[in-house]
């Protein structure tokens, strides 16, 4: 099972459209996949319009002990399954302060669960705290969403260290694998050079080896797209929504790339299973 947290610290860059479609997408290539929402907005979950009431079990009571991730485990469509998020999550980095072991609770439970997937997506909070740190020490890779617009870059280096130092301490399988730009709007020469900074600088980073070394700046551009923006609002991944938009077209030829590279990783990304 490929584990793969998507991860940006910066808001409004596309990371939950990407989680959610990203998702749907290699649901509907036949990969069976489990969405894990671990972003207190939960935005993902109300992305394919799961809004839980007060007695149903989230993320939240999964990593507080109360529930196992079956109990919490939605299924959406015939190969894709969600497990939700809630807004009681955002108290989840203070309750856990004290717990022993608390980088590990996101591993633990995915271990003792016996429904098997192809594809784990995590959606993770646009914030560093215990919450990511546990998608990190699950996750065999991270992909990288970014908007090609100089704004979207600030903090860059920050959450890169973040990723570095979490597979030198804590989870050594952990690598960068993929760069997602988003929002894409091919007419400007601003997304020209920002995706052309950041291709040159993995560039350099992947000759040193290490975490860097399987970097992949996907091909395709996730452009614009007005039917991507409009689809969370009805509860639909875009291939529910607008299944011929250039947001559906988008995502499905990412995930086909996705696809591909499973095939040129020399061995299993993950060592977890």
């Amino acid at each position: 099972m490929r584990r793969i947290a998507i991860i940006n610290q910066k808001g409004g860059v596309g990371k939950t459209t990407t989680a959610v479609n990203l998702s749907a997408a290699l649901a509907e290539a036949g990969m069976k996949v489990c969405l894990l929402d671990i972003d207190p907005q939960a935005h993902s979950s109300l992305h394919l319009g799961l809004a839980l009431g007060a007695n149903e079990n989230s993320i939240y009571q999964c990593l507080v002990g109360e529930a196992s991730l079956a109990d919490a485990r939605h299924q959406i469509e015939e190969n894709l399954a969600v497990i939700p998020s809630h807004i009681d999550l955002a108290a989840a980095e203070m309750e856990l302060a004290g717990e022993v072991g608390r980088e590990f609770l996101l591993r633990e439970l995915l271990e003792k669960d016996q429904e098997e997937f192809d594809y784990l997506i995590i959606d993770c909070p646009p914030s560093l705290g215990i919450l990511t740190l546990n998608a990190l020490t699950t996750a065999g890779e991270v992909f990288l969403p970014l908007q090609p617009h100089f704004l979207a870059l600030h903090g860059f280096s920050k959450l890169l260290r973040t990723i570095e130092v979490v597979s030198k301490r804590l989870n050594p399988v952990l690598a960068l694998t993929g760069v997602i730009f988003c929002m894409y709007e091919g007419s400007t020469k601003l997304a020209q050079e920002v995706i052309g900074e950041v291709e040159a600088f993995f560039e350099n980073e992947r000759a040193k080896g290490g975490i860097w070394s399987d970097v992949v700046n996907f091909e395709t551009r996730i452009r614009r797209n007005v039917r991507l923006a409009e689809a969370p609002s009805y509860g639909k991944s875009i291939f529910q929504y607008a299944p011929h938009s250039h947001g559906a077209e988008d995502y499905r030829a990412l995930a086909i790339e996705v696809l591909e590279q499973a095939t040129l990783m020399p061995s299993p990304v993950n060592v977890h299973d």
